[in-house]
């Protein structure tokens, strides 16, 4: 970062011209050019950050904190509390960044319109939402339409409610793990989450664990996810396969994992194997090792 000479902090057309190019070398300046408006606002216009380095008054300016905050959110951690309890200045953060609601007043986070832009922005700024406002089903609906993991902030009340649990499993599908146990328990909830992320069924209830459809939805996105179904579905040729072969193969490793958490049966059952194999070679190294051995003897050219 750009320094401003020793001999040169306390000159005005000198520090003028070293923050037009880098903002944040007015950590440099003399005390009183830190709080020179033209300066200030040259440095915040340059990089908002610079406001760290403002003087208190400046950072109490609503033309100077404005203009930063406006560019980047972040800045309000830099703005005096008075600003930050200033509606005008804490719209024009939460809205360039969501997550600046977090330096808002407390006043400010139970502000619905404040709270609205913030978790539009990003919705896992309802973290810093009022306990109120994480109860509001329209804030939370914004929230998880923009993050489905928002609903991590959301009220007990809200993790319940149906209709907020499927927009954010329809957005990620691992915010099946914030949702109530009853939700985890209802089918359409999670046929939505593991279609989008196969994984969410490590969220699951164990009854839908042993639902053949939502675990051939979940192996079908994600090979892996077989690791999280019920033993009966893990010996089930099927689901295997439906790991193996998915349509949409977006890590070839990952698909091979399907094998890894089948059972043992079918690790050892030789056709199975065969035709596993036959869709991913990688799968090999999770067959029995009795199994593994006879195979690669075949490949070489040898009697199976």
């Amino acid at each position: 970062m750009a320094k401003i000479n020793d001999a040169l902090k306390s000159n005005k057309d000198h520090v003028l011209s070293v923050v037009k190019k880098n903002g944040l070398a007015l950590e440099f300046a003399s005390d009183e050019l830190k709080n020179d408006k033209e300066i200030v606002l040259a440095a915040v216009s340059k990089n908002s950050f610079a406001l760290e380095f403002a003087s208190d008054e400046l950072k109490n300016d609503k033309a100077i904190v404005l203009p930063a905050v406006s560019k980047s959110g972040w800045a309000l951690k830099y703005a005096s509390e008075k600003l930050k309890n200033d509606k005008e200045i804490v719209l024009a953060a939460v809205s360039e960044y969501g997550w600046a609601l977090e330096y808002a007043s407390e006043e400010l986070k139970n502000d619905k319109e404040v709270v609205l832009a913030a978790v539009s922005e990003n919705g896992r700024a309802l973290e810093y939402a009022s306990e109120e406002l994480k109860n509001d089903k329209e804030v939370v609906l914004a929230a998880v339409s923009e993050n489905g993991g928002a609903l991590e902030y959301a009220s007990e009340e809200l993790k319940n409610d149906i209709e907020i649990e499927l927009v954010a499993v329809s957005e990620f599908g691992g915010a099946l793990e914030y949702a109530s146990e009853e939700l985890k328990n209802d089918k359409e909830i999670v046929l939505a989450a593991v279609s989008e992320y196969g994984w969410a069924l490590k969220y699951a209830s164990e009854e839908l664990k042993n639902d053949k459809e939502v675990v051939l939805a979940a192996v079908s996105k994600s090979g892996w996810a077989l690791e999280y179904a019920s033993e009966e579905l893990k010996d089930d040729e099927e689901v295997v396969l439906a790991g193996i072969s998915r349509s949409h193969r977006d890590d070839i490793g990952n698909d091979a994992e399907a094998l890894r958490f089948a059972s043992d049966r079918l690790k050892n059952d030789r056709e199975f194997v065969l035709r596993v194999l036959s869709k991913n070679g990688l799968a090999l190294r999770y067959a029995s090792d009795e199994l593994k051995k006879r195979i690669l003897q075949l490949l070489k050219g040898n009697q199976l």
